[in-house]
């Protein structure tokens, strides 16, 4: 009776001491192979509960050698066809960059490993950066703050934080992509508006003088060289981050009319000109446009000009007003161009922190929901900000949580919030020049899926179930098939070689 009963406290303890470490948030090491499973097989899989019981935990299941049944089979179809992934990531911005640089070097390199690496973290893919300082940066600058392009120069932000963080990136992820996007050209070239054109000293609000087009392809060009003579390439870049958004800290506003000149007669041929195959992406803004009734189809009104059109790759879109569905309008009107989702954030409006809340939701509405309506990338905003949700400016965001969020106290305790699930759940399965496929089958309220073939011929799926009820989903290519039971309220991805 005594062993017995021993034998029942040592249990309880030891249960309550699994429970304690899989509740701890100071810890930014995915959960392991879980032991009761596999450690090897045909499927790997990704999985994560609002609750946190599973925390992006790696399991392995086979291929099924018996005949399938199951009425809750997905079928996926690698002759349907969508659009060819980028990747998924986060900004990198000035804040992120000073918070990740407070780390140890060991410590940080263990999170960057976790984040980045292909082979042994989540595979982020593709990250964004600001051209000059954004609303998460140390202070306001630009790398032109004095006329003469003599005084063009990277700046101490960049020197000290965001370049050599890119190139610890980039040492994990050589092949990462990276998005730049001005928050304001230098202050010189703004004017309070395009009738008076009177000289604009502020970095808030001011559009761009037509006078100053040229220097600011120039610029553009030149800021591109600069990176490139550090070893860092820019894939992308937008012309003018949230371009109808005048209150943010650093910030213009730049109307389609003015978008669509400034590209058709400078920085589209400046580009060209410099041999940059660097994408230009249009607007990178709101999905309502900001109810700017003049500005709707802000991207559609500048591909009308054929000869601007032809400079740009597509568009950018945020999701702080409107819906997703106008993606699909986009899409709709010109399906020749392409689509990316280059922001969204969390904080303490939407509950940022609430796993249980945010995962659902944000899988929902952002990670699938812009892919499946033609998205090519999905970034979403800061990879890390403190536990004071900084550093931050004044004019900036005061209520913002990162991807991940840092113990400003010793900068080593990290908790993960929703935005880097989402991603890390679609970049360690889907990889850079995917195609998403076609999927159907087994439909349920809570279930959304999306379906891709790699480069290597290998499968992918994420799949949300935003039910309370687990879920045993089969999953089947026409050749094999595999089930695996998804737990309530989770997401969960899957690869395989067919």
């Amino acid at each position: 009776m005594k062993r017995n009963n021993k034998n029942m406290i040592y249990t309880f303890l030891l249960s309550c001491l699994i429970a304690t470490t899989s509740c701890n948030r100071d810890s930014y090491t995915p959960s392991p192979v879980d032991e009761d499973f596999k450690t090897s097989g045909d499927v790997t899989i990704y999985t994560t509960t609002g609750s946190r019981s599973m925390d992006f935990g790696k399991r392995f299941v086979d291929f099924s050698s018996k005949f399938n049944m199951s009425p809750n089979t997905i079928t996926i179809d690698p002759n349907t066809k969508f659009q060819t992934m980028d990747g998924f990531g986060a900004a990198i911005t000035g804040s992120t960059c000073y918070n990740l640089m407070q780390m140890s070097a060991e410590d940080r390199t263990k999170f960057l490993v976790e984040t980045f690496s292909d082979k042994d973290g989540m595979g982020m893919s593709y990250i964004r950066i600001a051209i000059g300082c954004s609303d998460f940066s140390l202070s306001e600058y630009t790398c032109w703050d004095t006329p003469g392009k003599e005084n063009f120069a990277l700046q101490s932000e960049e020197t000290q934080y965001v370049i050599p963080i890119l190139k610890e990136i980039l040492a994990i992820n050589p092949d990462i992509k990276i998005m730049g996007s001005p928050w304001t050209p230098p202050k010189w070239m703004k004017v309070n508006n395009l009738t008076d054109l009177q000289p604009f000293d502020s970095w808030t609000d001011g559009q761009l003088n037509p006078q100053y087009y040229q220097d600011y392809g120039w610029y553009f060009v030149k800021w591109i060289q600069a990176l490139k003579q550090e070893g860092i390439d820019i894939y992308s870049i937008t012309v003018q981050n949230e371009p109808l958004n005048r209150q943010n800290s650093a910030s213009m506003f730049m109307s389609w009319q003015e978008q669509q000149a400034f590209v058709k007669q400078s920085l589209g041929p400046q580009l060209k000109a410099a041999n940059l195959d660097t994408k230009i992406y249009a607007f990178d803004h709101n999905y309502n446009y900001d109810d700017m009734e003049d500005q709707m189809d802000y991207p559609i009104k500048i591909y009308n000009d054929e000869e601007a059109a032809a400079f740009f790759a597509g568009a950018a879109y945020h999701n702080y007003g409107g819906n997703k569905a106008e993606l699909l309008d986009i899409r709709n009107q010109r399906p020749d161009k392409e689509l990316v989702f280059t922001e969204t954030s969390i904080g303490e409006w939407n509950d940022g922190r609430n796993l249980a809340t945010r995962l659902m939701e944000d899988m929902r509405e952002v990670a699938l929901g812009t892919v499946n309506n033609w998205c090519k990338g999905v970034i979403v905003w800061n990879l890390m900000l403190d536990t004071e949700k900084g550093p931050n400016r004044d004019g900036g965001c005061q209520t913002c949580y990162g991807a991940v969020d840092i113990n400003k106290a010793n900068y080593k305790g990290i908790t993960r919030n929703s935005h880097y699930y989402i991603v890390g759940h679609l970049s360690s399965v889907v990889k850079p020049g995917a195609t998403r496929i076609g999927a159907s089958g087994y439909a349920a309220s809570g279930l959304t899926y999306s379906a891709f073939q790699n480069t290597d011929g290998t499968y992918a799926v994420v799949l949300m179930n935003d039910s309370n009820d687990n879920r045993k989903i089969t999953l089947a290519d026409g050749t094999n098939h595999f089930s695996y039971d998804v737990p309530g309220k989770s997401v969960v991805s899957y690869r395989w070689a067919n």
